[in-house]
């Protein structure tokens, strides 16, 4: 039996980086299909394993724990991995990074697709708030001692939650959106290459490759992808 039970939607994004922490730590995993997710987000709140509201959802089994929302997962799967440094500093500051990627991922998709992207707002925020998002990385890794060839964003010996949270939000991006790779390497190179070293990782390739495999070239799906590869094109 597996360790883990991931409930999320055949496509990368948010999901991404719980089986990247998973996959990193050595851990097995399984997925229901996109019909499981649906039954237990569309259950009733009292008939649900955990009330949450949507997916990713989370079970760990030797915990016996359901456990919603993506920050929370990351916490619980960073600690149980000692992914999150001791250091209280470097803790609370994995915790910001965590929180930076969240926004992050609700701005490239206008809020889980409340709006769709039109050329002339994607040309601003291309020119003005992700390239902003992406040296907020940046100087966080220069603050810690990140160069292009070497180091950790939060100057860890090895890589931690922060680093993987990293490497999903920005690499994942790039690989599916192609024209995103130009502006991280102009924003954030050290950040391009941390993501690129931590990526090129066995575990973090295995699983890669297992949901190109499945998922295709998907990024966050449905309407918002669309508009999202229509302003890219």
């Amino acid at each position: 039996m597996a360790d883990y039970t991931l409930f999320y939607w055949p496509i990368p994004f948010r999901g991404q980086f719980v089986r990247a922490v998973l996959a990193h730590a050595g851990k097995d995993w399984d997925e229901p299909g996109a019909d499981a997710v649906a039954e237990r987000m569309e259950a009733d709140v009292a008939a649900q394993p955990a009330p949450f509201m949507a997916p990713p959802l989370l079970h760990d089994r030797a915990a016996d724990l359901y456990l919603a929302q993506l920050p929370a997962i990351l916490a619980h799967l960073g600690a149980a991995f000692d992914l999150i440094p001791e250091d209280p500093r470097r803790a609370a500051l994995t915790h910001k990074i965590v929180g930076d990627a969240h926004d992050v991922l609700e701005e490239v998709t206008r809020h889980g697709g409340e709006q769709m992207w039109t050329q002339s707002d994607w040309d601003a925020f291309f020119a003005g708030r992700l390239p902003r998002w992406m040296g907020i990385f940046e100087e966080t890794g220069l603050r810690h001692g990140l160069g292009r060839e070497s180091g950790h964003i939060l100057g860890t010996e090895g890589p931690g939650l922060a680093d993987l949270v990293t490497t999903i939000l920005w690499f994942t991006m790039a690989d599916k959106l192609p024209r995103i790779e130009d502006c991280l390497q102009r924003a954030a190179p050290r950040v391009a290459a941390l993501s690129h070293r931590v990526a090129a990782l066995p575990a973090i390739v295995d699983m890669r490759a297992d949901t190109d495999a499945r998922f295709g070239d998907v990024y966050c799906g449905g309407e918002i992808e669309r508009s999202l590869r229509r302003v890219l094109a």
